[in-house]
C-alpha cells in the first residue's frame, strides 16, 4: 500500500472510531441566534431614559442600550393594526392593506389577519427549525372564532390577552384579572394576577424548556397601553388626582422596564444570553401622556406621524459578543425590515412569490457594515377602517403618509402630492417647513422624496382575508 493511499485509510478509519464522524470532513455549522423581540405598547422615546427622556428612570432598557446598539432612526406605523401587520409581513400598509385600524376581537365583521394570503416572520422561522412562542398582545384575529389563528401565524406556543371581546366583558381585562387565550387551555380568567407578569413568565417558562434548540420569544406587552393602572410595585400608591394619571403612567414604564431585566435575567439563567439577539422597540408614540425630553416637554404622539414623539421611536439591539457594544446609529430602518432581518438571522426562506418591501439589517447589528441598506423609510397608516360590500377597507383610498431620507423628511397628503417638508438635522421638531423653499438641497429633496412617493400605487390595497363566519357581535355596514 503507498504512502497515499494509507493516509486515506488511517483518516477514514479515525472517522469510524469517533462518534462525529461528520467532522472529519465538514465543518461544524454554526449555531443559529435565539430572537426575543420585545414590542412595547403606546410609549415613545420620551419616556425611555437612554433616549433623553426626564424624570423617569429605565435602567434595564438603558442597559440594552449601552451594551448594544441604539437607533436614532427607526420607523414604525403610527397606530396599533398598521404596525403590527407591517413587522409581522415585512410589507408597507399600502400593499398588505391594514392602513388603518380595525380591532378585530371588538369589531370582526369578518375581517383578521389571514395567514394562509400574508406571510409572517413566525412562519418563516418556525420553517427554519425554530421553536416559536408569542406572549402579550395580539388583537388582529378573534380566539373565539379562530381558535388556532396563532399557531396558522407561525407560533407553537402562545400566551395572548384575548383583546376585548364585544359581549364578552371579563376579556376587558388585560391588566389586573385579565382575561387570556393559551395554547392547549382556551380562554380564562387569571384572577388575582396582574397581565403583564403572566405574560412575562410564560416566556420564561417556554426559554427554560427550550433553551437547547433555537428560539424566537415574540413579547408584543400590553404595557403601557390604557386603561392606566396600578402594577404590584404601586398598587399601594395615593396620589392627588391631579397627580395620579401621570404617577400611574410612570408607574407602567418602569414595571415594563422592570419585565425587561426580568427576561434578560431569565436569558442569563439558561446560560443563552450570548446567543440571543434581543430587539426592543415600540408600536407606535405615547398615548395621551406627555414627558419632557431633552428639555423639550413632548405630547405623546400616536397616530401621529411627526419626528419626536410620532415615526421615530426607541429601537434597541442587544447581543454580547455578537452586536457590538456601546454604539449609537443614524441608519435608517423601519418596520417593514423586521421579517427580512429576523429571515437572514434564522437562516429562513421567504415564501417564493412573497412581496417584502423591508430589506435585512442584520450585517448592520452583527457589525459587518456601518449602516442600513435603506436610502429612504416610509410610515403611515391611521384612524379606523370602515366596512365596505361586508368587507374591511381603508377608510380613504389613498391614506397620507411621510418619507424620509437621511436629512429631509416629505409630507404627503390623501392627494397624492407633497404637503410639507423638513430639514431634520437643522429642524428636528419640524418647525419650518420648506415645501416653498428655494434652497439648493431642499429642492432636490423634495424631486427625489417625490419621485420615490410616485412609485407607490396610486390606490392604497384593501386587507387580503378570507371572511370569517358572521358573528353576533359582528360590526355592522352603515348605508
Amino acid at each position: 500500500m503507498n504512502r497515499f493511499a494509507l493516509n486515506v485509510f488511517v483518516l477514514a478509519a479515525s472517522c469510524l472510531l469517533v462518534p462525529f464522524a461528520s467532522a472529519c470532513f465538514a465543518a461544524p455549522q454554526a449555531e443559529k441566534p435565539n430572537i426575543l423581540f420585545i414590542l412595547v405598547d403606546d410609549l415613545g422615546k420620551e419616556w425611555i431614559g437612554c433616549y433623553g427622556a426626564e424624570d423617569i428612570e429605565t435602567p434595564h432598557i438603558d442597559a440594552l442600550a449601552d451594551g448594544g446598539m441604539k437607533f436614532n432612526n427607526a420607523w414604525c406605523m403610527p397606530q396599533c393594526t398598521p404596525t403590527r401587520v407591517t413587522l409581522l409581513t415585512g410589507q408597507y400598509p399600502f400593499r398588505h392593506g391594514w392602513t388603518n385600524h380595525w380591532d378585530v376581537p371588538r369589531w370582526g365583521a369578518g375581517g383578521h389577519f389571514d395567514a394562509t394570503l400574508n406571510s409572517s416572520y413566525a412562519n418563516v422561522l418556525r420553517d427554519a427549525g425554530y421553536a416559536t412562542c408569542a406572549a402579550g398582545k395580539w388583537q388582529i384575529d378573534d380566539y373565539r372564532v379562530e381558535p388556532t389563528a396563532m399557531h396558522e401565524a407561525g407560533f407553537d406556543a402562545w400566551c395572548m390577552w384575548t383583546g376585548y371581546e364585544a359581549g364578552n366583558p371579563p376579556s376587558e381585562n388585560r391588566y389586573w384579572n385579565p382575561y387570556i387565550n393559551t395554547q392547549g387551555q382556551g380562554s380564562k380568567t387569571h384572577q388575582g394576577k396582574f397581565g403583564p407578569d403572566v405574560y412575562c413568565d410564560y416566556l420564561i417558562d417556554f426559554i427554560g424548556q427550550h433553551k437547547d434548540e433555537p428560539m424566537l420569544l415574540y413579547y408584543p406587552m400590553a404595557l403601557t397601553h390604557g386603561p392606566l393602572t396600578t402594577t404590584p410595585d404601586n398598587k399601594n400608591e395615593t396620589h392627588t388626582d391631579g397627580e395620579a394619571k401621570r404617577a400611574r403612567f410612570a408607574g407602567m414604564v418602569r414595571y415594563t422596564d422592570k419585565l425587561v431585566g426580568k427576561l434578560v435575567a431569565a436569558l442569563d439563567e439558561a446560560k443563552i444570553r450570548d446567543n440571543t439577539i434581543i430587539v426592543f422597540t415600540t408600536d407606535n408614540g405615547t398615548g395621551g401622556q406627555r414627558n419632557k425630553r431633552l428639555g423639550r416637554v413632548v405630547q405623546g404622539g400616536k397616530v401621529k406621524m411627526s419626528e419626536q414623539n410620532g415615526t421615530a421611536q426607541p429601537f434597541i439591539v442587544n447581543c454580547p459578543g455578537k452586536v457590538p457594544a456601546g454604539v449609537e446609529t443614524d441608519a435608517l430602518i423601519d418596520f417593514t425590515d423586521i421579517l427580512p432581518t429576523f429571515a437572514e438571522l434564522g437562516e429562513g426562506t421567504i415564501p417564493t412569490g412573497t412581496v417584502v418591501d423591508g430589506q435585512s439589517f442584520a450585517p448592520l447589528i452583527l457589525g459587518q457594515t456601518e449602516d442600513s441598506p435603506r436610502s429612504w423609510i416610509m410610515s403611515m397608516g391611521g384612524g379606523a377602517a370602515t366596512l365596505r360590500d361586508g368587507r374591511v377597507v381603508p377608510k380613504l383610498p389613498y391614506d397620507d403618509r411621510v418619507l424620509r431620507d437621511k436629512r429631509f423628511k416629505l409630507w404627503i397628503g390623501t392627494d397624492r402630492k407633497p404637503a410639507k417638508l423638513f430639514d431634520l438635522i437643522t429642524d428636528p421638531w419640524e418647525e419650518e417647513d420648506l415645501i416653498a423653499s428655494h434652497d439648493p438641497a431642499a429642492v432636490a429633496a423634495l424631486q427625489r422624496l417625490s419621485a420615490i412617493a410616485a412609485t407607490f400605487p396610486e390606490k392604497d390595497a384593501a386587507p387580503r382575508y378570507k371572511k370569517n363566519p358572521p358573528q353576533s357581535w359582528d360590526r355592522r355596514e352603515r348605508r
